[in-house]
């Protein structure tokens, strides 16, 4: 059967900002290395591949252009947007089964809701050479299983950064989020943050739902605050509502559709 394909555009509520990520609805026994290679044609950050199930749940996977990830936050808002968009969805809430456990999303009045699990973080020193690929000095180091993430003391540092990418793909880390606290222009975001992913296929990422599973338990505690607006300054940009509630991070974004296409595999 053909590869039903959308580009979509997450985190935003108009084209051609936010973060853009594919979705193909394809075969069940459709290859992984074709998979891969759908990606590395789009050559976004992420393609997400949904599969039904028999009792109307989904398998969700996600390819960058290079290799399979566990967690892909802006190509679930966007496979969900395609299915609510598109009446493929039963009902108001679509259950997703991925390596990360089941990931539920809700069609809200203000978005769609994705309920994540949170990802822990264990503070430590920098990774050495991290602080010179980025050109920056950490105020703040932490690890996670994906992302290593650096705080700094200001949003004008994240917004002007301009990492080594060269350097910062030869250290053992998939991708890393630089943050601070307070938003760029007198915005009124709680925290801005860019990701940078060399090591994985992605120079930048314009718009990182799964590294806000780290950021907002990150932040939670130090602003006070369980619901925080998180702005990510990327040159695309995008932004999303991040609430904590013990283990799980609830994400809220928009999206909206570029083109359909299909494939003939």
């Amino acid at each position: 059967m053909p590869t039903r394909l959308f580009h979509v555009d997450s985190f935003t509520s108009q084209m051609f900002a936010g973060n853009p990520a594919g979705v193909a609805f394809a075969s069940p026994d459709l290859a992984d290395d074709v998979r891969l290679s759908i990606a590395a044609e789009l050559n976004l950050s992420e393609t997400a591949f949904p599969t039904a199930r028999p009792d109307g749940t989904w398998d969700l996977r996600w390819f960058t252009p290079t290799v399979e990830v566990d967690l892909c936050g802006h190509a679930t808002l966007a496979t969900a947007h395609v299915m609510f968009e598109d009446g493929i969805a039963d009902g108001d809430t679509i259950t997703f089964h991925t390596r990360s456990g089941e990931l539920h999303c809700t069609s809200t009045d203000s978005g769609i809701t994705m309920d994540f699990p949170t990802a822990p973080v264990k503070v430590c020193e920098p990774a050495p050479g991290l602080e010179d690929a980025l050109g920056i000095q950490a105020h703040k180091y932490g690890i996670g299983e994906t992302f290593a993430l650096v705080e700094v003391d200001s949003v004008d540092a994240v917004a002007n950064l301009s990492p080594d990418l060269g350097a910062l793909r030869e250290i053992d880390i998939s991708a890393v989020i630089v943050t601070a606290s307070g938003d760029v222009d007198d915005g009124e975001a709680d925290f801005v943050s860019r990701v940078f992913g060399p090591r994985i296929g992605v120079p930048e990422d314009p718009v990182t739902g799964s590294a806000h599973c780290l950021l907002g338990p990150w932040w939670s505690g130090p602003l006070g605050k369980t619901t925080m607006l998180a702005h990510q300054v990327s040159a695309r940009g995008g932004h999303l509502w991040v609430g904590c509630h013990d283990d799980r991070v609830i994400l809220t974004g928009q999206a909206v559709t570029v083109f359909e296409t299909q494939l003939p595999l």
